[in-house]
């Protein structure tokens, strides 16, 4: 019976390829079907790989993150029963997509085979075949129809009698120990023992038993109906067990023989070999532990050696064992109890370090600072400042810098503060005990006292910056040395990341090799085998962690050493100053780091130039107060100028940066000093002008040496010269390249200024667009001032002249003269020392030269002038009568003869002869002008002869005069030319 639920004639297998094989070939035959998107979305497909999945429902991981049909959601009767159509429509597609539907014809898709039932040919031959096996299975077996009905109608009966018996008899967890199991069995009212009720309780005692046995009889007869409907398995399994038992004899007995067999062969061949194994397993721990109280007993040292080395200051070396020592209680030592306490206590002595190096740094930043500032720029103990530098790094303390820069700000405080107090103390003028107060000793100070101290304050600064220098170089050192060792780890790391790439290869290699039965030999000749391959072998037998260490030998301890020891690697580094320094790998900073590190420290120098700048300004101010350095001349003033220029540079060499506070101060001073200088010498140049006569000057020999000192290119104020024995006497005219220039004192006094201004450049080239400007302000002056007192004839006022004579306006025009040859000279000097986007000011210049030419021509025009109302005067009474000459033309010859004698000497002779040709053609102008009014023509009559002896008389007076003999008159122009 079991046999015939088992066993089925339909050939399964057969099928299950009939279908495989009938995908297949249909995706064989036609294209596969392209899905349009939220359009036509495909049908679930299941797993192409397992045609039993064809027709199973989506998976959930396949088709997760595609739409399939499982995903659309159609309310049907709301589609039929739209409420918005008038009435029903008999059609689902009419009554969606309207009336037209029906008739519209739909475009066959390019994207759906047409299915024929040719399509299904190949699946009928298929199946046609397995249809009749399976027909002819059926009339094979024997109808069960008579078997069911009877089966049926047993258990049927089985059934109903088994629902008589209570379900708490069917209960899984049906015991009679539970009290109320055992009351629902057995009701306690069936025993009672009360009076009268005995017989009563009797028979439903009895009732219950009966009860109880009909339940048993249904249970058993159930029972027995199941054996007999099973009796041929039970029976089977009953034959099966006696032949188990059978088959277990026999092997315990083979089981028995082996082992006395194997037990044989373990006392003659194993037992030694084991037992030697053993004692080396055990030798091997009993070594272990001997090196781990070893490493307990260094561990248990660590303390007084932290101690010692920092009784050394070795601080790296205290924090490296610290480190180490902490790195082995995790690793090698962890959860022994005897050291349950030391890794807070070495957590606490470790920030007693940081503590220690951080007062440490402030000692010997304070001690390097405040030691003597002589020529001496050594380094202060450079093995203490690198193994300070090294600790500090290693605790990550990165701002230990901002500590050495307070110490800075302190030191020059201190600098100046002892400069003026030694300063003071040799001074008797200076009572310390009145004045108490350091300013106010200072201002006590003349020019020189003070000069020397600011001297000696820069040249200490100076040190001092050399000094800082010096030190904060080599805590950069440090620096860049843990960024080297930091970029040299990365690089060694990368060789063996390539290394052990090469090693997997050559590896991988020679197992294919091995595996497919060829020698290494045969694969690789003897001169060709991999570089990487031998490495690779070489560093394998290197490597500490080979089975050396579980070897039998007892010579080998320090296999079983900490691994921390054995992962740190140190490399020596040689500082600038010769320090060689252990570095450790476990000094975690990174690149970006240690950089901004650097780049603080630099910055700290930077911060050093600008702090004694600061200071320097102060004393500065602190001296200038009172007006003291207003009040300094020239040469003090580029005295101090030189000096604090001379300080700017050197610190600027030092620290390679500008400090732009100093030069804004002497910027500032300088602007000053600009001020006052350029008021002094126009106020000097005012009174000179008010008080000028406008008459000839002598020429001191200084003067004609300082104008030779500009013609030989160079302008600057030659050197005062001892007294010689034989004093020169004063020239009559200043000679400049050659030419003679008649001058007023004046102007030899606007010369020196005007190279006083030139040499003030020199000495302070700041201020050069300022002297500039103020310079063509003094020139404008002088040009303006005089062209007031001359032509405007303000002398007559304020110095009290009778009258501005044409002597005084020669003069005055070759004055003018003077200066402007001056002009390009300056303006070339200037030019030589200003910025090429600053040229634009020198348009003054050209400005000045403009205004100067064109007073010169005012003056020219004013001496012509000055003739031509004598010519009118004169010739506007002339009459044509003897004698011969006549009055007026004497007159006349003898106020050009007084012309001539008073500008001869003063202009030069080309100039004198251009201004007497403006002078004849005035003259010209005049007598044509009278010979028209009294109707003289050029007609050979006797009025033509006198007027021609007078004018002859006229000519020869006046080529007589010194310069005048080639002068081309041209007096044929005063007669009207014919018509």
């Amino acid at each position: 019976m079991a046999s015939s639920h088992s066993s089925s004639p339909v050939p399964q297998s057969n099928s299950s390829d009939a279908f495989f094989k009938k995908e297949v070939d249909a995706t064989k035959r036609f294209r596969p079907v392209q899905s349009l998107p939220d359009v036509c979305p495909k049908e679930p497909t299941g797993n192409a790989g397992n045609p039993n999945n064809l027709h199973d429902s989506p998976s959930l991981v396949v088709d997760q993150q595609r739409w399939t049909i499982y995903h659309s959601k159609v309310n049907l009767p709301a589609a039929l029963n739209d409420p918005r159509l008038a009435k029903r429509e008999s059609d689902f597609f009419t009554k969606t997509w309207g009336v037209d539907f029906v008739d519209t014809e739909v475009t066959p898709s390019f994207y759906l085979p047409q299915i024929t039932k040719e399509h299904f040919a190949l699946y009928q031959q298929e199946i046609t075949p397995r249809e009749k096996v399976h027909e002819r299975c059926k009339n094979i077996c024997t109808p069960k129809d008579t078997f069911d009905r009877t089966l049926l109608h047993t258990h049927d009966k089985s059934r109903t009698d088994l629902e008589q018996v209570p379900k708490i008899f069917m209960k899984p967890d049906f015991a009679l120990e539970d009290s109320l199991t055992f009351n629902a069995v057995l009701p306690w009212s069936h025993f009672s023992t009360a009076g009268g009720k005995g017989n009563r309780d009797a028979a439903s005692s009895k009732l219950l038993q009966e009860k109880l046995s009909h339940y048993l009889d249904i249970v058993e007869v159930n029972i027995a109906h199941q054996i007999s409907l099973r009796s041929e398995a039970f029976f089977h399994a009953m034959t099966s067990q006696h032949e188990l038992q059978d088959y277990l004899r026999k092997t315990s007995q083979a089981v028995k023989l082996l082992r006395e067999k194997i037990s044989k062969i373990d006392k003659v061949m194993c037992e030694g070999s084991l037992r030697v194994l053993r004692l080396s397993l055990t030798r091997n721990n009993c070594i272990k532990a001997y090196n781990k109280l070893k490493l307990m007993a260094t561990v248990h040292q660590t303390q007084p050696t932290v101690q010692l080395l920092l009784s050394t200051s070795e601080y790296v070396g205290a924090l490296d064992l610290i480190a180490t020592t902490q790195e082995v209680l995790q690793q090698e030592l962890q959860g022994i109890h005897s050291f349950r306490h030391l890794g807070s206590q070495l957590c606490e002595l470790e920030k007693l370090i940081d503590k220690m190096m951080i007062a440490e740094f402030s000692t010997y930043a304070r001690n390097d600072l405040n030691r003597p500032l002589e020529d001496d720029c050594q380094i202060l103990e450079e093995e203490r400042l690198v193994s300070l530098v090294f600790g500090l790094l290693k605790q990550r303390k990165l701002n230990f810098y901002e500590i050495y820069g307070d110490e800075m700000i302190n030191t020059a405080k201190n600098i100046i503060k002892q400069c003026v107090v030694n300063t003071v103390s040799q001074i008797e003028e200076i009572d310390t005990e009145v004045v108490v107060k350091l300013a106010d000793q200072m201002r006590m100070m003349n020019f020189p006292q003070w000069f020397d101290l600011l001297k000696n304050i820069f040249s200490k600064f100076t040190i001092f910056l050399k000094r800082v220098k010096a030190t904060l170089n080599t805590i950069r050192s440090v620096v860049f040395l843990v960024l080297d060792k930091n970029q040299k780890t990365r690089d060694l790391e990368d060789t063996l990341q390539k290394n052990s790439a090469k090693e997997s290869v050559v590896d991988s290699e020679v197992a294919y090799l091995t595996h497919e039965g060829m020698f290494i030999s045969d694969a690789f000749g003897d001169g060709e085998l991999s570089a990487g391959a031998a490495d690779s072998a070489s560093q394998r037998n290197a490597s500490p962690n080979s089975e050396a260490c579980s070897s039998d030998s007892v010579s080998e301890p320090e296999c079983t050493t900490d691994s921390s020891s054995s992962k740190e690697h140190t490399s020596s580094s040689v500082t600038p100053g010769g320090v060689e320094m252990m570095i450790g790998e476990d000094m975690k900073l990174t690149d970006l780091e240690l950089v901004r590190l650097a780049n603080n420290i630099q910055e700290l120098l930077y911060n050093a130039s600008d702090i004694c700048h600061d200071r320097s300004v102060k004393f500065l101010m602190a001296r200038a107060k009172d007006g003291f350095l207003e009040k300094l001349n020239s040469n003090e003033f580029v005295t101090l100028s030189r000096l604090m220029e001379g300080f700017i540079l050197d610190t600027e060499q030092i620290c390679g940066r500008k400090s732009m506070s100093l030069r804004g101060a002497l910027q500032s001073q300088a602007n000053r000093f600009v001020n006052r200088f350029h008021e002094e010498r126009k106020t000097k140049l005012s009174l000179l002008l008010d008080n000028e006569r406008w008459k000839q000057a002598e020429v001191p020999a200084e003067f004609q040496d300082l104008v030779d000192s500009v013609s030989d290119g160079r302008i600057s104020l030659p050197e005062k010269k001892p007294t010689a024995t034989e004093e020169r006497k004063p020239a009559e005219f200043l000679i400049v390249e050659g030419q003679k220039y008649a001058t007023v004192g004046t102007v030899l006094l606007l010369i020196r200024i005007i190279l006083e201004y030139c040499q003030c450049v020199d000495n302070i080239p700041s201020i050069t667009t300022d002297m500039l400007t103020r310079l063509s302000d003094l020139l404008k002056y002088f040009n303006s001032r005089s062209c007031q007192l001359v032509l405007g004839a303000g002398a007559l006022q304020v110095v009290g002249l009778k009258t501005i004579t044409t002597k005084n306006l020669a003069l005055s025009s070759r004055c003018l003269q003077l200066i402007v040859h001056y002009i390009p000279i300056i303006r070339a000097h200037f030019e030589a020392r200003l910025q090429p986007k600053q040229f634009s000011m020198l348009r003054h210049f050209d400005h000045i030269t403009k205004d100067y030419h064109d007073h010169i021509a005012e003056i020219s025009a004013k001496l012509v002038a000055i003739m031509d109302s004598l010519f009118d005067k004169l010739l506007s009474k002339y009459e044509v009568k003897a004698p011969v000459p006549s009055a007026c033309f004497r007159n006349i010859c003898k106020q050009m003869a007084k012309m001539h004698e008073a500008i001869y000497d003063l202009l030069p002779e080309e100039q004198t002869q251009m201004l007497f040709l403006r002078i004849n053609a005035s003259y010209k102008l005049h007598l044509k002008r009278q010979l028209a009014h009294l109707n003289v023509v050029n007609d050979g009559g006797p009025l033509n002869g006198l007027v021609t002896s007078d004018v002859a008389f006229y000519t020869g007076n006046l080529q007589a005069l010194k310069g005048l003999n080639n002068l081309d008159l041209n007096m044929a122009e005063i007669w009207e030319q014919k018509r």
